[in-house]
Formats: C-alpha cells, structure tokens, sequence
C-alpha cells in the first residue's frame, strides 16, 4: 500500500512535467519599436497654472521662462525644433470679448539648445515676454485686463517629421512628476 502511494504520487508529478510544455517566446526586438520624445520643464518645477503671470502695467518686463529639456531616446540626436502657439482667453466681459484662436508665437530651433552636461539631453532657456504674447495674440493693451489669461502650448517636432504636443501625448508623460512635459504654459494676465 505504502509503494502504491509512492508510485500514485510520482506518477502524478510525471504527468503534471509532462503536462507542462514551455513555450520559446521571441525577444521584443526594442530597435524596432516605434519611439518618440518629449519636452521636459526642468525649471520651474512644478509648474501650475499660477506659476506665470503678465502684469499689463510691464508687459516687455515680464514674462514666462522655463528651462526645457529635448528627451528622446537617442540624447536629442534627431529632436528638430519646439515650436510654441499662443491663444488668448478673455475672461473679463468688462473689456469685451477678443479670446483668440490658437496662433503661432515663436519656433526655437534644436540649434538653440545645448547638451546638458548631466543628463546629456538638449537644454535651454525658452522666455516668451508679455508683449510678444500679446503682439502674437493680434491684440493691443486696450483689449486685456487682470484675470485674462495667455495659454502657451509646445510642439516638439523631430527630424524624423514627427510631432508630438498635448494632443497626442499621455497623461503619464504631461502630467506626471517625472516627465513633467505639459506641452502647455497657463500666463495669468494680473493688473
């Protein structure tokens, strides 16, 4: 009885070995996976949607600056240019009602930024004061007051043609901590 058991239970260790066939799975070939990039704010850190203001009483004088980072998978190698759009939201009816639809602002080249000397990535300061803002947006000094607001969207466009921007990023990649690429800039308008 003792050798029956011993035997039923082996047998049934041989069935269940035998039972078990592994299946080869192929690598992921990571070369061929398809790859993108995205614009990093390194500072400030964390931006908000108070972070930036304009003051209408110094526009030329104030402004929002941050300083970007290119991210892609080769160090920046094939990052082209960050291109920035500004569209103005009027939330005043005291002064009318001039909310624009988004617009160009500026392009930096890839040529504007310069290898960090840390992470290797592309850096640089990227400042768009209140009266550039403000020419982009088609608008005079008449026609903004304190509690309007500037929203400054980015572009990131590599050599490959391929774009990349809020639109068609992730949460992970816009909202996250560590990527911190919101793609979009909120400037208060304050008096």
């Amino acid at each position: 009885m003792k050798n029956i058991l011993k035997y039923s239970i082996l047998m049934i260790c041989g069935l269940v070995i035998l039972a078990c066939k592994t299946e080869i799975v192929e690598p992921i070939d990571l070369d061929a996976l398809e790859t993108g990039g995205y614009v990093r704010t390194v500072s400030p850190y964390p931006v908000s949607s108070s972070t930036f203001n304009y003051k209408i009483t110094d526009m030329g004088g104030t402004k929002m600056e941050i300083v970007a980072e290119a991210v892609t998978p080769n160090k920046g190698a094939d990052f082209a240019s960050y291109e920035l759009f500004v569209k103005f939201v009027d939330a005043t009816a005291s002064n009318g009602t001039k909310t624009t639809s988004i617009l160009p602002l500026k392009t930096i080249l890839a040529s504007a930024f310069t290898k960090d000397a840390i992470t290797g990535y592309p850096r640089a300061t990227i400042t768009v004061t209140g009266t550039e803002a403000l020419a982009a947006s088609k608008l005079v000094i008449g026609d903004i007051a304190a509690g309007d607001r500037f929203e400054i969207t980015g572009t990131m466009k590599l050599t490959n043609g391929k774009t990349y921007n809020a639109a068609n990023t992730g949460a992970n990649i816009t909202g996250g901590a560590f990527y911190s690429s919101p793609f979009f800039y909120r400037v208060n308008v304050l008096q």
